[in-house]
């Protein structure tokens, strides 16, 4: 997949052989819980999950794997409360929801003995996952300001719309914000609009309402910037402004590779991500490797003349 060829990685991994290696017929089973599809981006997690699962499995018999997707924080628990219990898991591969408030849950599978793997959003509490695999949301939010600033070299106003109020957000504002430091862009406004496509629509609504300029706009996320692409064009300003999201959506994808002056560029921040934890957690167990620490993808910007690198025909995202 042409995708995953593109996904740079720079890890804090150690490997080597033993430690935990398994015989071929030995049975191990990891659990993988992830959030329902409630937009694009978790659908696409979603289906690289089960991507991977499926080809796993077949290369690895031994291996099974007890696959869950929760619509929120309390069943998504109870899953993985039920992975322990009844499905006996010896590994969890979990993309939290709400980070905040799984930490104790998660914390208790890694006390029970399990191995840990946490996928995207930090836990509140540091060291309790084994292993940590994530997009670079500080280099998210930097690369988008970095083009902003080449793309308005005189400056201009801008607004954002940000994502949720958890730690990998913060992270990605935070980069974003040092990264015009000095500049002349100025931020006119940032409101949460949740990685939601209805809700960036909402938002950009009310920008265009109250800023009769505005230069640019940073949504770090392609499901919004689908709903304030919406917005934009509703009020006739598409010839006022760019866009620059994140996460390398298909669709805002060949929009950069067609030269759309809105959708200039992209960030990516892949929900491949997911499969590459659910790897690397496997040959922990199937080979010996000893995996720990982070594993960090790249989050590369995506312009016209590398846009054809990031197309896949099969992704749902």
């Amino acid at each position: 997949m042409k995708l995953a060829k593109t996904l740079l990685a720079s890890a804090v991994i150690a490997t080597g052989l033993g430690g935990v290696a398994h015989a071929q017929d030995d049975k191990i089973t990891i659990g993988v819980s992830v959030p329902a599809a409630t937009h694009g981006w978790t659908g696409g997690v979603n289906y690289f999950a089960q991507q991977a699962i499926d080809r796993l499995s077949e290369t690895y018999p031994n291996v099974e794997f007890v696959f869950a997707s929760s619509p929120d924080s309390p069943k998504q628990i109870a899953d993985i409360e039920d992975m322990v219990s009844t499905r006996g898991i010896d590994a969890l591969v979990i993309l939290p929801g709400d980070p905040d408030a799984m930490t104790s849950a998660i914390k208790q599978v890694k006390d029970a003995g399990k191995f840990v793997t946490v996928v995207d959003r930090q836990l509140s509490i540091d060291g309790v996952e084994n292993l940590y695999v994530a997009g670079d949301n500080p280099g998210l939010g930097v690369n988008a300001a970095e083009y902003i600033k080449s793309a308005l070299p005189d400056g201009g106003n801008i607004v954002i719309l940000r994502g949720l109020p958890i730690p990998i957000d913060q992270q990605r504002f935070d980069g974003f914000m040092g990264a015009i430091e000095g500049s002349n862009i100025m931020v006119l406004e940032n409101e949460f609009a949740n990685w939601n496509r209805d809700d960036g629509f909402r938002v950009m609504q009310d920008f265009l309402t109250r800023f009769p300029d505005i230069k640019a706009v940073w949504t770090q996320d392609d499901d919004i910037s689908i709903g304030a692409i919406e917005a934009i064009k509703q009020a006739g300003r598409e010839d006022e402004m760019f866009i620059v999201g994140g996460a390398g959506m298909q669709q805002i994808i060949q929009a950069v590779a067609n030269g759309d002056k809105l959708t200039p560029v992209d960030v990516s921040y892949s929900p491949a991500m997911i499969a590459t934890a659910i790897e690397l957690t496997t040959s922990h167990f199937t080979g010996g490797i000893q995996v720990a620490g982070r594993y960090i993808l790249d989050s590369t910007l995506i312009t016209q003349d590398n846009a054809e690198q990031f197309l896949d025909a099969e992704s749902p995202f």
